[in-house]
Formats: structure tokens, C-alpha cells, sequence
């Protein structure tokens, strides 16, 4: 496994702890369909979060946040919906599209979650 991919394995480790202590339940991590990944999909009550972690050791180039593009969007949307057509019993929750932040601060590392980071203009 290469540094990078085990990067971000810790930084989602990381990220499904800290949602899990919100009250958040793990769905899945790294889901993939032929569109893309994501990174996690938690249950939040009766909602369905599909999150990006992204981690940033500094906020150069606007951050880890700014790193979410348009098109990486699209194509967490497109494996979103992959995801709910997969698992029909729960397509009666709502939606919603995070992002959790992960930033180098001093010795330790900052949390931002965004809920509803992003929408999907149609479902």
C-alpha cells in the first residue's frame, strides 16, 4: 500500500471515530462503484450522509475544503446514488452530502464537519 493511500486510511479512521462519537453510525467506507469513491456513509437518525474526509497539513492553496472540485462532486452524487439503488430498504431516508476536514494545527489536527457541504441538483 502505497504512503499516500495509508494516509488516508488513518485520516478516515480518524474521521469515522470522531462522527461516531457524535452519534453517527458507520454504513460503509470506501464505497465504490465505477463513478468514484466515498469515503464514508453514515447514518445520522433517519438521514444518510455520504462524507469526503480530506486532510491538509496547511491551508496553502485554500485548504483541504476548496479541495472538493465541482466534477469530485459529480461524482460522489453519481456513487451516492449507486449506493442507494444497492441498498433499496433505505431509500425512504433523506440524503445529505458532507464534508469532514482534517487540518494540521500546531501539534494536533483541527475537525471541521460541513453538513450539506454540497447538494445534488436532481436525485
Amino acid at each position: 500500500m502505497n504512503s499516500n493511500k495509508s494516509k488516508g486510511l488513518r485520516f478516515e479512521s480518524v474521521a469515522r471515530k470522531y462522527l461516531q462519537e457524535q452519534g453517527l453510525d458507520c454504513l460503509e467506507q470506501n464505497f465504490h462503484s465505477r463513478f468514484g469513491e466515498i469515503d464514508l456513509i453514515m447514518q445520522d437518525s433517519d438521514m444518510i450522509c455520504f462524507i469526503e474526509v480530506k486532510y491538509r497539513k496547511s491551508h496553502d492553496f485554500g485548504g483541504a475544503a476548496s479541495s472538493i472540485s465541482n466534477l469530485k462532486q459529480q461524482k460522489i452524487i453519481k456513487t451516492a446514488q449507486v449506493f442507494m439503488q444497492k441498498f433499496h430498504k433505505l431509500r425512504n431516508h433523506g440524503m445529505r452530502f458532507d464534508a469532514l476536514i482534517l487540518q494540521q494545527s500546531g501539534d494536533g489536527i483541527t475537525i471541521d464537519w460541513i453538513p450539506n457541504a454540497f447538494y445534488a441538483e436532481s436525485f
